[in-house]
């Protein structure tokens, strides 16, 4: 560039779809703080991530009109299609925190309904578009971890509409509570779905260090969602009949949610391990890591809920260690954010 102009906007067509993956690891490191007694530190992000949401949205927005073409070509693309999930899961995310950290019911429910909408929309082009496409890759080369963003974006809903269910009066409590059972449900069968393609291409096509994105850890981080999920139904059980039938279901599926995620973590280790240590893949910052500090932070915040909900007080000395963890990544990949704002900033 040239006249000391910013590059900020000049990189604007190659934003990634994924970026809300920030707001959904800072708002899920916020609420796990605010469970565990950090207060200060959970509000501090909360400010933080109603910025970053807002500046996201403006840039988003820019991009659309400005890079038409490159915009809905990520949308309809395989790889970078299923990160535009992450708006629904930021915006999401963020609701939960307004509900719980500033009691902003009103705006929980704004946030809801322009996530809910955003799903739908995503959800039926995105998918419909990868159907209907006469050219397309091969399974090793068109699915990602990412593709698990679609996942942790329905049970986002899923949660958030769990948590409003509880400051509601009847009949919307019922129904905003069985809408949370749907769309849980919903939610693991996509799972299931999707991880069967991710782990068939784990295992039978070949896997080099560059193809271990950092968007592989919402394999362990949908899973950790569905747990949250899973675990406010059943603390909401006792206002909703058709949840207190369901109540040896809801337990034992949100088990089974929190036992897979918590399977991958070792996996993730040791594939990260493989990747950063035997091969010596450089280790720069991406916003695609906000995907990988978003799981860690989901589990401390899930195994919490689940323990208090289900009375597992022996699994209590989980949520602080991974919450340590997920602050320390956050704090990585916040310096990584920095350093690269300030190096697209500098005049050229």
């Amino acid at each position: 560039m040239s006249g000391g102009r910013p590059g900020l906007l000049a990189g604007l067509d190659d934003l990634s779809p994924a970026y809300f993956a920030l707001v959904m690891a800072t708002g899920i490191v916020s609420l796990a703080s605010q469970q565990l007694g950090l207060q200060v530190v959970a509000a501090v992000l909360f400010g933080l991530n109603a910025l970053a949401w807002i500046v996201l949205w403006v840039l988003s927005v820019l991009r659309m009109l400005r890079h038409r073409r490159r915009f809905f070509g990520d949308l309809v693309d395989h790889l970078r299609g299923p990160g535009f999930f992450t708006t629904v899961a930021g915006t999401a995310v963020l609701g939960s925190q307004c509900a719980l950290l500033a009691n902003a019911y009103r705006v929980a429910v704004a946030l809801w309904v322009l996530a809910l909408i955003l799903w739908v929309g995503l959800t039926y082009t995105v998918f419909t578009a990868f159907t209907i496409k006469e050219v397309k890759p091969t399974l090793d080369r068109g699915i990602t971890g990412g593709w698990l963003l679609a996942v942790v974006a329905t049970q986002s809903i899923a949660v958030l509409s769990a948590l409003l269910a509880t400051h509601i009066e009847q009949p919307w409590k019922l129904e905003l509570n069985f809408f949370a059972l749907s769309m849980w449900l919903w939610g693991g069968m996509l799972y299931i779905w999707m991880m069967s393609l991710i782990f068939y291409r784990y295992t039978f096509f070949p896997f080099s260090p560059g193809d271990l994105a950092p968007p592989y850890w919402i394999n362990m981080g949908a899973m950790a969602i569905s747990t949250l999920a899973g675990s406010l139904l059943i603390v909401n059980a006792p206002d909703a009949p058709f949840l207190r039938s369901l109540l040896p279901f809801l337990k034992g599926f949100t088990v089974f949610y929190w036992a897979t995620g918590t399977w991958w973590i070792p996996m993730l280790l040791v594939l990260g391990v493989w990747r950063y240590v035997y091969k010596r893949f450089p280790l720069r910052y991406d916003p695609l890591y906000w995907g990988a500090v978003f799981p860690l932070g989901m589990y401390a915040a899930s195994t919490h809920e689940m323990a208090r909900a289900m009375g597992f007080d022996f699994l209590g000395f989980l949520p602080p260690v991974f919450l340590g963890v997920a602050l320390l990544a956050w704090s990585a990949a916040f310096v990584g954010l920095l350093r690269r704002l300030a190096k697209i900033a500098r005049p050229v």
